[in-house]
């Protein structure tokens, strides 16, 4: 379990990022931070592997303080996948997902070994990891940024808006298949994004925010969408614009799904 107490941090030139957030994320589920630039999420999901120190607080990992670990140590037990994948682009598929391990210690035979199974988990072709990152196609390429953030086995896998550089199409695909994972896998997910949409389908717990890290509604999609906390989080979620109410219509025999402005949304089954 993580848990925040009282977390803070202002940066050096003043900017108050996160005020005062506390707040329990629940193992082996995914918590979604959600809410517009600059409300302080990316730098919430930081401080849980010590890349943003806080300026006041704890963040505890199983109820020890993380500021009691070493810094180091502490980032390779964590996963990490970022926007733009982030892949070394002079090291082949294989080598990029392996670096954690190298960096463990591993040998290069048996990290490979333990790549060439992960790359199977996140469902890539082996036959692409011998190519460059160049080579892949950006989804391809997040994808092997999710294998290389599991290659060591983290409880916790820390994504920091991972899906938000691809096109809708190929996003939809890498939700499919982080929901696929989550099943399979069963890690502590935090997972950072500013589309509402994205965060209710991957969180088991979505914490929207206001400016500042401050906590405007805490709860599961369903608990958000059926009793909003106030006008933000309403407005926030598109209750106010209807696009959530939702009704049926027959259309040439079709029973299609619509909105409140009368936009399709889809086909009932």
């Amino acid at each position: 379990m993580i848990e925040y107490r009282s977390i803070g941090k202002t940066f050096a030139d003043g900017t108050e990022a996160v005020g005062d957030f506390s707040l329990e994320l629940p193992s082996r589920t995914t918590t979604v931070f959600v809410g517009s630039s600059g409300c302080g999420k990316t730098t919430l999901l930081r401080m849980v592997n010590r890349m943003v120190e806080p300026t006041k607080g704890q963040v505890l990992i199983d109820g020890v303080d993380i500021a009691t670990r070493n810094k180091v140590d502490l980032r390779r037990s964590i996963g990490y996948v970022m926007q733009h994948a982030g892949l070394l682009p002079h090291r082949k598929v294989i080598d990029n997902v392996a670096t954690v391990l190298r960096l463990n210690g591993v040998d290069k035979k048996d990290a490979r070994e333990r790549s060439y199974a992960v790359l199977k988990t996140v469902g890539l072709d082996p036959s692409l990891a011998m190519k460059y990152p160049s080579q892949l196609s950006g989804g391809q390429q997040q994808m092997v940024g999710v294998a290389r953030g599991l290659v060591a086995d983290p409880n916790i896998l820390l994504m920091d808006e991972p899906f938000g550089a691809v096109d809708p199409i190929v996003r939809d695909e890498l939700q499919q298949e982080l929901l696929r994972l989550q099943r399979d896998l069963d890690k502590t997910i935090v997972f950072v994004t500013h589309d509402i949409d994205e965060a209710f389908l991957l969180g088991d717990q979505v914490v929207i925010l206001k400016n500042g890290g401050e906590v405007a509604q805490v709860g599961s999609p369903e608990e958000i969408i059926a009793e909003p906390a106030n006008d933000f989080v309403r407005s926030f979620v598109g209750l106010d614009k209807g696009h959530r109410k939702l009704h049926v219509e027959e259309r040439d025999g079709v029973s299609i799904v619509v909105d409140a402005t009368g936009k399709a949304t889809g086909v009932l089954s």
